[in-house]
């Protein structure tokens, strides 16, 4: 037991000192000594918890979308009525990576560009899961307004990829640094998804 938590403890120095350095240098230039030398420890000791640089970077990006889901699958499990967990839900999972993004967006460009192919990959299953985190709540609106929708997890990737469009990687320096604005934009998106959520029931109501 000592040995594992002794393990995870270095596994997260090894990728807190990577998100670090891809903020302050970027992927490429960013080494395997650097890490090493960022988080106190020797550069074999990285290769114990992860195979390669490139894999120390999209872990970083998984870590953080780990966090996003517990959160968000507490928002799902909690208290108040489906609609408005669902739109606690869309801000949260643009607004938890706003706050916790420790890459900057040309990072971020730089990263997907030298990693495309695997970013890509990673990014569809992060996606997938949180689909899945909105189509449980969307399962209780069709149950509790006799929704028209055929299935949840479809309308889940669609919320998914409304709310896209303000996440980090999409927005501008400016955007960056003003919170309130993207929180605000945030806001507005999702309760404009939320009426098309009510205006769907209603169609489907005046059909039967």
């Amino acid at each position: 037991m000592a040995i594992t938590i002794a393990r995870e403890e270095i596994r997260e120095a090894i990728l807190d000192a990577a998100n670090r350095l891809l903020a302050r240098y970027g992927y490429r230039k960013m080494t395997m000594d650097d890490v090493a030398t960022e988080a106190g420890i020797g550069k074999g000791t990285i290769y114990l918890c992860f195979p390669s640089k490139e894999e120390v970077a999209l872990s970083t990006i998984d870590r953080l979308v780990e966090r996003l889901l517990e959160r968000m699958r507490e928002i799902a499990a909690g208290e108040g009525n489906p609609r408005e967990r669902l739109r606690r839900l869309l801000v949260e999972r643009v607004l938890y990576r706003f706050d916790h993004r420790s890459h900057g967006s040309q990072s971020i460009d730089e990263l997907v560009s030298a990693l495309r192919t695997p970013f890509l990959a990673r990014r569809e299953r992060h996606f997938e899961a949180e689909a899945a985190v909105l189509a449980s709540v969307l399962t209780e609106v069709r149950a509790t307004e006799s929704i028209t929708m055929d299935d949840p997890l479809t309308g889940g990737r669609a919320l998914v990829v409304a709310t896209n469009g303000l996440l980090p990687g999409s927005l501008t320096p400016r955007e960056l640094d003003d919170r309130t604005l993207v929180a605000a934009r945030t806001e507005r998106v999702a309760r404009l998804l939320l009426f098309g959520l009510s205006h769907e029931t209603q169609s489907g109501d005046s059909t039967t």
